[in-house]
């Protein structure tokens, strides 16, 4: 298995695949992976933007390559795992950040396809990463699952039926998998952000401001939290400094549960 990088990074010789890694927080994670010296595959369902941060890394002198994945088709998630391998030699860690929202809504309006597509995207998507990457992972000492979940996972929010259920669902599948693979040696854990300040969240409230205004002082802390610091805690998890850590929910949320 190929070494991502020379240097005194924390991930050195980690080789992850990242779903949800075009933008927001998954970008985030491909980034300060990148930084810690892993060597990335940045999966995501938009291939253009998925090249453009991939393409981004390599002119840093890194080690990154670019996958069209469709988190939702079995068949899909199986090539990125497989193209990850090609490219630099074995899987050690498999982050599923992708993800999806649906309208605010209660369910008896909530269209059924909606539903369906947060199932798909946000639960069976990162179902079928674990399924297609576990093979893999068995390989290698040292690897790591983390699972993108919420703190949505732990509270509720009206109108906000589909992507709760998917999240909450996430930390179960999570546990349930780091009993499974204990004795492989594959650590499994959920990562649960609060309120972060990504473009999709600026799309659900007109802007990055107004979302600040309404949504930050739900936190705590006061604000929302900023992509980099969900990415510091997936290297935590993904790092050796959390070897001690399986079938765990890392909750950075600003102290929005808290309430």
């Amino acid at each position: 298995m190929s070494t991502a990088t020379d240097g005194d990074g924390r991930l050195v010789g980690k080789i992850a695949l990242i779903t949800g890694a075009a933008d927001g927080i998954g970008l985030a994670i491909a980034e300060q992976f990148s930084a810690e010296g892993a060597a990335v595959a940045i999966a995501d369902i938009n291939a253009e933007k998925a090249e453009t941060v991939a393409a981004g890394i390599r002119d840093q002198g890194r080690q990154a390559t670019a996958i069209a994945c469709d988190v939702s088709e079995s068949e899909a998630v199986r090539h990125a795992v497989e193209h990850c391998v090609a490219s630099f030699g074995g899987l050690t860690t498999v982050v599923g950040g992708a993800a999806v929202l649906t309208p605010l809504m209660p369910i008896d309006a909530l269209p059924e396809d909606e539903w369906n597509l947060a199932l798909n995207v946000n639960l069976t998507g990162c179902f079928l990463l674990c399924k297609h990457a576990v093979p893999h992972l068995k390989a290698v000492q040292g690897s790591s699952i983390i699972l993108i979940a919420s703190q949505m996972a732990r509270v509720a929010s009206e109108g906000q039926a589909a992507y709760c259920a998917t999240k909450g669902a996430l930390t179960q599948l999570a546990k349930t998998m780091a009993l499974d693979y204990a004795a492989d040696g594959i650590r499994v854990n959920t990562l649960s952000p609060g309120g972060v300040a990504t473009g999709r969240i600026a799309k659900r409230f007109g802007s990055l401001a107004q979302a600040q205004r309404i949504w930050g002082p739900k936190h705590p802390i006061g604000r929302l939290g900023e992509p980099e610091e969900v990415a510091r805690s997936a290297v935590f998890l993904a790092s050796e400094d959390s070897s001690f850590m399986t079938g765990s929910d890392l909750l950075i949320d600003g102290g929005y549960s808290a309430w």
